[in-house]
């Protein structure tokens, strides 16, 4: 199956029917996905952020945001876990020297690494002490999603002097402890719990940069990763239109009272799709537009000036406020195109909301509205940070 070419999207399409077939169990089980995290090692898609020199494909980030969506169709947790994949690459590329970045992209590339998340900005608890040549690493990180099973992890961190550090290291050194301990309404499977830190040895070379993350091109960081939300909830959403669909098609019947021979020629299951139509046809053109200026300011490199990296993020707010509010109503209201059955347990249409109301809360809507009427009214574009 494995592909580091043209032919990823062929793959992709496979890796996407293994994940649905077993997808309603597997949110119900939670717990790590050993099986499907490997599927996704030996399918190759894992290399598609990875530049064509250090042996990767070397996609565009529309490419893989588009492959983002297809998976979180299906299945959002591991959709998740793929992004967090390559939004740790793209941060590598942003922030690390290029000496890093040679040696960590090709062993992402050779020893086939899958990379865990315990870069959570907002959790400070974690301390980085000069120690002889080198550091070592204390505290706690919460919300790090795929540090189970990942072969490497991105850790903020702090200096004593306030500096803000970022450290790329091997799951299994000594010290560090991945606990089991995520056990949330959704996102079941994205292993997003804590990991510990005690006197974790840590080289020079592994404290990314310069550049590091600062400047206007590092700021990207947070572009990436309030895209990979927005793809997320997108591709719930999308998911979930077309399951009720098919549902609606194939299992529902008229109300009684409705004067209709089948579901599908019921008025008020007409309207509730047009809506669905509506704010979903909204969603993916501003995903396009968001992914087009996302491109477009990574594409700058060094060049890059506020107005690009500005405009990049008000699209992606903007993408990401209406992604939310449709995944969230299509996920309340499939029900009522799909009647009462539609609630067993074997279908799993629960997950949906579950899922996009769980990982919504990542970051608040509210302050990304709140982004878009300051621009609107003052022109002035979010303030660089590792939420906008």
């Amino acid at each position: 199956m494995k592909s580091r070419g043209a032919g990823w999207r062929s793959v992709l399409s496979k890796v996407r029917g293994q994940l649905a077939k077993t997808a309603v169990a597997r949110d119900r089980s939670g717990g790590t996905a050993k099986a499907e995290r490997d599927l996704l090692r030996r399918s190759g898609l894992l290399l598609l952020s990875v530049p064509c020199e250090y042996g990767g494909i070397g996609a565009s980030w529309i490419d893989i945001f588009g492959a983002v969506r297809e998976l979180a169709q299906v299945d959002s947790s591991l959709a998740h876990l793929f992004a967090f994949q390559h939004l740790q690459i793209g941060s590598i590329l942003l922030y690390a020297s290029p000496e890093q970045q040679a040696s960590l992209l090709r062993g992402t590339v050779e020893q086939g690494w899958f990379w865990g998340n315990a870069l959570n900005p907002r959790d400070l608890r974690t301390h980085l002490t000069a120690d002889g040549a080198g550091f070592c690493l204390d505290g706690i990180k919460s919300f790090c999603s795929g540090a189970r099973d990942s072969d490497r992890l991105l850790v903020s961190t702090q200096d004593a002097r306030g500096g803000f550090h970022i450290t790329a290291l091997p799951t299994v050194r000594e010290g560090i402890t991945v606990l089991d301990d995520w056990d949330n309404m959704g996102q079941r499977q994205t292993d997003s719990g804590t990991v510990t830190f005690e006197r974790v040895p840590v080289a020079q070379h592994e404290v990314l940069g310069p550049p590091g993350p600062f400047g206007t091109r590092a700021s990207l960081r947070a572009c990436l990763a309030q895209t990979v939300l927005g793809m997320i909830y997108l591709g719930i959403a999308q998911g979930a239109r077309e399951q009720a669909i098919a549902f609606t098609r194939e299992q529902s019947r008229p109300w009684p009272g409705s004067g209709v021979e089948t579901a599908l020629e019921d008025a008020f299951i007409q309207q509730h799709y047009g809506e669905f139509h509506v704010a979903l046809a909204g969603a993916e053109a501003l995903s396009e537009r968001a992914l087009a200026r996302l491109q477009a300011a990574w594409d700058e490199g060094d060049k890059l000036g506020a107005e690009g990296r500005g405009e990049a993020a008000v699209a992606i707010a903007t993408f990401k406020v209406a992604a939310v509010k449709a995944g969230l109503d299509i996920a309340t209201r499939l029900f009522d195109v799909t009647g009462a059955r539609a609630t067993h347990a074997r279908y799993g249409f629960d997950r949906y909301w579950r899922n996009l109301r769980t990982h919504s809360l990542h970051d608040p809507v509210d302050y990304k509205l709140k982004e878009l009427g300051c621009f609107i009214l003052t022109g002035r574009y979010p303030v660089h940070g590792f939420y906008s």
